[in-house]
């Protein structure tokens, strides 16, 4: 996989550490520019590696798309906090189209691997429900979307596992990987935003979150199913 797609990969590279670099130096422009480009490039490299012959990589695209529209909208929540909860949409609808590709994985052999499954529910049902816990007292009137959009991450990441055994070892483990980052990214933010804003936390946010999309867009175009209904 490392030598594949070496010019995507520098693309890739380059607008990431960009965009790193325009908010380390707090330039509210430069982010403008280099923010919607990382997604935009992996919308790119997805469709054209895949040519989006599947539903799984339809799905995913439009997962990606989704992400595009939350990240464009979490820009602006600086001039109106209700661009929040519009990003927090995005984002929500964005998992949800993952969900449903992780899901097609699953399907092909929903009997194999259940005691795995069941470590994954468990496992991803007390930390989703620890972590709202923890935070719920500084939510106010934002408990019920945290809450679903808790639920949701915690789930897409189920579905992570449980494509386990009904694909390639490299594609299981690189959405695995950025599923983990996902849910990194996103309680990062929760944090900063509800609990206590913390130093360099919108470059830790964006560190893991740039990670999730790439592991996860790179587990999609090396996806090969094992299991076929």
């Amino acid at each position: 996989m490392f030598k594949k797609y070496p010019w995507f990969k520098l693309l890739f590279a380059m607008i990431a550490v960009l965009h790193l670099i325009s908010i380390a130096l707090g330039s509210a422009t430069a982010q403008y520019i280099t923010k919607p480009m990382i997604v935009i490039s992996l919308l790119i490299m997805l469709g054209v590696s895949t040519t989006l012959r599947g539903r799984f990589h339809k799905r995913l695209f439009t997962g990606l798309l989704f992400a595009l529209a939350g990240d464009v909208l979490l820009m602006f929540v600086g001039q109106d906090q209700s661009f929040f909860i519009y990003g927090l949409i995005a984002f929500l609808i964005c998992h949800i189209f993952y969900i449903s590709a992780f899901y097609l994985d699953f399907r092909s052999a929903p009997e194999l691997d259940k005691k795995g499954a069941r470590i994954a529910i468990v496992i991803c049902s007390l930390l989703g429900i620890s972590f709202y816990v923890f935070i719920r007292q500084n939510l106010g009137m934002l408990k019920l979307p945290v809450m679903a959009y808790i639920f949701v991450i915690c789930f897409m990441m189920m579905m992570a596992v449980f494509r386990n055994r009904r694909v390639n070892v490299l594609s299981f483990n690189l959405i695995l990987y950025g599923a983990i980052f996902f849910i990194t990214s996103d309680a990062l933010l929760a944090y900063n935003k509800f609990v206590q804003p913390f130093d360099h936390a919108h470059l830790m946010i964006m560190i893991t979150y740039i990670t999730a999309q790439y592991l996860i867009t790179m587990g999609a175009i090396e996806r090969k199913l094992i299991a076929a209904p």
